[in-house]
């Protein structure tokens, strides 16, 4: 005999950075509301628990990828994931979330009925001997917490030889312990986030490490420690430095990305030199760091203290800037006709972008085609009601957009309690808004994937500017009975 779903106020998916987030916010925004976050995996922290390749870090400080509520303390401002990790689920820990949380709980579908106004949620539980079975929640809202990209596996395209080659090859989101790459002989494929941060550790005790790109990507260097910051702190109190820090950050992140759309050429040479300075004037910055692209075109790679600029000073890594023709028994043939000689290969080539969390989702009994639907707020979507997902800013650290969506998401249930309504959905009824795609970026992984997202729309609130201030005006101060959104 089936189970009788369990009803609940609201329904959080995903217990990550987001997820816990969340969770501190409803029950402490919303005190009245039940809620229960439902997680895929037998453990809280997301992606930050995933991954486990040698030197996983953030690639944003910590004072801006930090819960608002939640000073980071640490020293570090560039942190590891093991910090991160720890940093989320002592949030979790502190706040009593732990409790509200259903692990080895995979959603699948989610339908709403307008009668009933509200969500049937289908979720496979995990037994821990692999079994499953379907179990359903009721819930009148939806907050998917679950990210934007494929857990199950990372992009790798298909290589000609593959099968040929004699020692093993990885993608980094599938990293196991059992790897061994002390004295071996290892070529990291790619240039983005992942592969500045493989490189410089597995350096430390591999025999010699390529980094083998198909075109450079902008690397900036920044300390790991924030010797400013640092200042503040201990001058002022924690939750007062937390904040200044936080501002004096985030209005740095803005200027920077607003001076690269205006003065791109200016900084471009400003990066460049930035590199020419820390690899030597003889390096080859010109083929191996300089991009076809303007900055921030696609997301610029942070490594603190240079640690990637250091391991090719002293030689334990190098850059090749080639395209690959074929896998061989030994390593890679280049389409130069060099030879890349391997023991280890690392695919460092990138995620599969997914939209809610590979959820089928329905509004009665009509399915969602998100490819077709208007992001509201950067948050909801156009006619689906009561349903809002947590998607971090592009230009600037995860968190800081994850948390403004939260706050926004409980003004938005406080107010329909207030006047007693059961359903909220953005309506779209002005013909002079066109469809542009949610990400601007030029990055492969997005461009693989950007037919499949939602759509942003010409004007507000349907545009996305990607801009932390104009998002506070709005999400934090701006009216909740706007016009578009539709109440009932």
């Amino acid at each position: 005999m089936a189970e009788a779903a369990e009803h609940l106020d609201v329904i959080i998916v995903g217990a990550g950075l987001s997820g816990i987030g969340a969770g501190y916010h409803l029950q402490t925004k919303c005190p009245t509301k039940s809620y229960l976050i439902l997680e895929g995996r037998d453990c809280i922290g997301g992606t930050w628990d995933l991954f486990r390749y040698p030197g996983i870090r953030s690639d944003t400080d910590m004072f801006t990828l930090g819960y608002s509520f939640k000073p980071w303390t640490d020293p570090k401002a560039i942190a590891d994931g093991p910090q991160i990790l720890n940093y989320v689920r002592e949030t979790a820990a502190e706040n009593g979330i732990e409790k509200h949380i259903r692990f080895r709980h995979r959603v699948k579908r989610a339908s709403w009925s307008t009668p009933d106004a509200r969500w049937t949620i289908e979720a496979e539980r995990i037994s821990g001997e692999g079994a499953t079975e379907l179990v359903c929640f009721i819930c009148n809202f939806l907050f998917l917490c679950s990210g934007y990209y494929k857990y199950e596996a990372g992009y790798t395209p298909e290589f000609k030889g593959a099968a040929d080659f004699a020692g093993r090859i990885v993608h980094p989101q599938k990293w196991t312990e059992d790897i061994d790459y002390a004295g071996k002989r290892v070529v990291v494929i790619g240039s983005g986030a992942t592969a500045v941060t493989l490189v410089p550790e597995l350096a430390k005790k591999a025999a010699q490490v390529t980094m083998l790109q198909r075109s450079p990507t902008y690397v900036v260097s920044r300390p790991a420690q924030d010797p400013v910051a640092n200042k503040i702190r201990r001058n002022l109190p924690t939750r007062l430095a937390y904040h200044v820090i936080r501002w004096r950050n985030v209005m740095w992140g803005m200027f920077f990305f607003q001076l690269s759309r205006r003065r791109p050429a200016k900084v471009k040479e400003l990066v460049l030199k930035g590199v020419q300075m820390a690899l030597g004037p003889d390096y080859d910055v010109a083929t191996h760091f300089t991009p076809r692209y303007n900055p921030w075109d696609q997301r610029l790679c942070l490594v603190p203290d240079g640690d990637l600029f250091k391991a090719i000073r002293e030689q334990r890594a190098s850059v090749v800037t080639s395209e690959i023709d074929t896998f061989t028994r030994d390593g890679i043939r280049l389409k130069d006709g060099s030879e890349l000689a391997a023991d280890i290969i690392v695919t460092a080539t990138g995620l599969v972008l997914q939209v809610v969390g590979g959820l089928d989702v329905s509004v009665d009994g009509r399915a969602v085609d998100f490819a077709n639907t208007l992001t509201y707020k950067g948050m909801m979507y156009a006619d689906v009601p009561n349903m809002a997902s947590a998607f971090g800013y592009t230009n600037a650290s995860w968190t800081l957009k994850c948390d403004l969506t939260c706050e926004y998401v409980c003004r938005l249930i406080n107010y329909m309690d207030r006047h007693n309504f059961r359903q909220c959905m953005p309506h779209n009824d002005d013909p002079e808004i066109t469809a542009q795609p949610s990400l601007d970026f030029t990055s492969g992984y997005v461009q693989r994937s950007v037919a499949k997202m939602p759509k942003q729309g010409s004007k507000q609130p349907w545009r996305l500017y990607q801009n932390y201030a104009l998002d506070i005006v709005s999400l934090r101060f701006g009216r909740i009975d706007d016009g578009v959104m539709r109440y009932s």
